[in-house]
């Protein structure tokens, strides 16, 4: 697929979930490269904003209700090259279940210590910030 195609393709919206200090990590089923552990996240429909798409990914994939808090920043994933936009989240209800068992695997909820055996290859820099702002040590 050429950079032109994937500028194409709608943005992904992934919502950034911090709750009792730890961060909320999905993994699919089906790995994007190295991209196993992620975000709840997924394709922003016409018409809908970021924020709106992150709310309702969240919901879909995780069964929580949350806020979108503030936008942490958006790129073309290097992985990926689809156009990523991240948004911070609060968990308002809901109850934690894998809500797309062909798409997920497992959920986790991740501590600061934790994050590096998830995410090996580390963040994007604003959501770095955010949760160096959140998660406790």
């Amino acid at each position: 697929m050429t950079r032109q195609e994937a500028d194409n393709r709608p943005g992904i919206a992934a919502a950034v979930v911090v709750h009792e200090g730890r961060l909320l990590m999905v993994r699919r089923r089906k790995s994007e490269g190295e991209l196993s552990w992620q975000f709840p996240a997924g394709e922003i429909e016409p018409g809908e904003s970021p924020g709106a798409a992150t709310v309702r990914e969240a919901k879909e994939e995780t069964g929580l209700d949350v806020t979108a808090v503030r936008p942490l920043g958006e790129r073309v994933h290097p992985a990926t090259g689809r156009r990523m936009t991240y948004t911070a989240c609060e968990v308002t209800g809901g109850t934690l279940r894998v809500g797309d068992p062909e798409d997920l695997a497992e959920l986790a909820w991740v501590g600061r210590s934790e994050l590096a055996s998830y995410v090996p290859y580390g963040f994007f820099e604003p959501v770095q910030r955010y949760l160096d702002e959140t998660l406790p040590d």
